[in-house]
Order: C-alpha cells, then structure tokens, then sequence
C-alpha cells in the first residue's frame, strides 16, 4: 500500500470535486495536506475537517493561484508550518466557455492566468525547496480536452494542452534533481463543473465512452497517489488519461 506518512503536500483547488477528493486521498496515506482555494472558505475549511475527523492532517490556506504574491504567500507558509513541500498537486482551473469568434479577451486571459500561468508560478515556488531536497512530485491536471481539443473551449483545450507542454519541459529540466514532473488528463468526471451540463448534453457524451460513464473524483485520486509514491519514481514527463478510454491515443 502507498505511504505517504512524513510527505507535505499542496493541494489548489482543493475545496470541491477533484481537488478535495485527492486531498482527501493524499490525507489518508499519511500526508499532511495544503488545501488552496479561493472559493467559499467553508468549503475548503469543511474538507480540512473531514480529513481531520478521519485522523489525517491538513491546513487549508486562501490563494489565488494566478497571483505570485499569493503562491509566494501560500509556499512560505507551508514551509514555516510543515518546513519542507514534497508534493504539489496543480488542480486549480476554471472555465469560460464560448466560441472562440465570439470569445471576450477578458475571458481567454482569465482561464490561461489560472490553469496555465497558476501552475507555473506554483511550480516555480515550490522547485528551489525541491531541488534542495533532491526529491518531489508535482502532479498537474491536464484534460483530455487538451490532447483532442473541443468547440467552445478554445481557451480551456489552449490552457491545458500548454499544461501539458509544462508538464514535459519541466520533468526534462528537474529529472537529475529526483523531482518527478507528471500530468492527469481527466475525461468527464462527475464534479460541479459537469453537473451544469444538461441531460440531453450528458446522454450526448456517455455513447464515446467506451466504460459508459462518468468518472468520479476518486478515480482521479488515486492515479494522483500513485504518482505522488515511490512506486512511480522511474515515472517522470507523461500524461496519463483517466478517461473511461474516450481518448485512446
């Protein structure tokens, strides 16, 4: 079974789908977990106590992945409360759906700012810790959306295939350093971001997968643990779909 006991992990996004899922998760193999988020703060200090009431550790600290000053912030915290970062996990992203013709600038800048820009500048914060220690693992959320594109997502599909370029250029430049640098790329997962969706939208989608279903936050989870192991230290660079096989590439 996975240990992570002693690992100090960061979590974006973590209050809600996802994110909460793979901080709960990380929480319950034995890491201390960041949870970041700038959303309704009783969402993100809820998952802290869930994780608590199950034995586990966590902090959750209010950040604006898009903001340096906030990562700065969110990073030197962690390390005058934990002293050292061993896992990051980049989760935060948003969307802003639109055709592209019809797309405001406002809403393309703000998606690339939080997906890709955010996980740059956690990245970033959080190397110099790693690189000292000779040892991490940053885990980022791609999409299959990035890898197959999709109409009205130009923004989104944009943001996470860079994600996926980062993901690449950065394992080739930490790798001698032991940091490991991989990507998840979810399908559609059951989380509030697709639960917007209309029935007639989900009917539409669950014919191109071949498992027939939704995934669920769990199923991310624990790919998300597994990278963060010892069991995936010759693993560094890739991109592994957990999409019910819509994308076979």
């Amino acid at each position: 079974m996975t240990d992570l006991t002693q690992r100090i992990a960061i979590v974006t996004g973590g209050g809600q789908g996802i994110g909460r899922a793979i901080a709960v998760k990380l929480a319950s193999l034995g890491a201390a977990v960041v949870i970041a988020d700038i959303g309704e703060p009783s969402r993100y200090h809820q998952v802290v106590k869930e994780i608590e009431q199950k034995g586990g550790q966590a902090t959750a600290i209010t950040a604006n992945v898009a903001s340096a000053e906030d990562v700065n912030r969110l990073v030197e915290q962690t390390v005058s409360t934990y002293g050292k970062i061993d896992i990051l996990v980049n989760n935060a992203g948003i969307t802003a759906d639109g055709l592209l013709m019809r797309m405001p600038e406002a809403d393309w800048d703000r998606v690339l700012e939080v997906n890709l820009k955010g996980a740059f500048l956690c990245t970033k914060a959080v190397l110099r810790y790693m690189i000292k220690a000779r040892w991490g693992r940053i885990i980022n959320m791609a999409s299959v959306v990035g890898v197959m594109g999709n109409a009205g997502q130009g923004n989104y599909a944009a943001s996470k295939a860079g994600i996926i370029a980062l993901t690449k250029s950065t394992g080739k430049e930490v790798g001698s350093r032991g940091i490991t640098v991989n990507a998840i790329a979810p399908g559609f997962i059951d989380t509030p971001m697709t639960q917007v969706l209309s029935e007639d939208i989900k009917k539409g989608i669950i014919p191109q997968i071949p498992l027939g279903r939704f995934g669920r936050p769990e199923d991310v989870a624990q790919v998300v643990a597994f990278f963060a192991s010892e069991e995936a230290a010759y693993i560094t660079g890739q991109v592994l779909h957990v999409d019910g096989g819509m994308v076979m590439a």
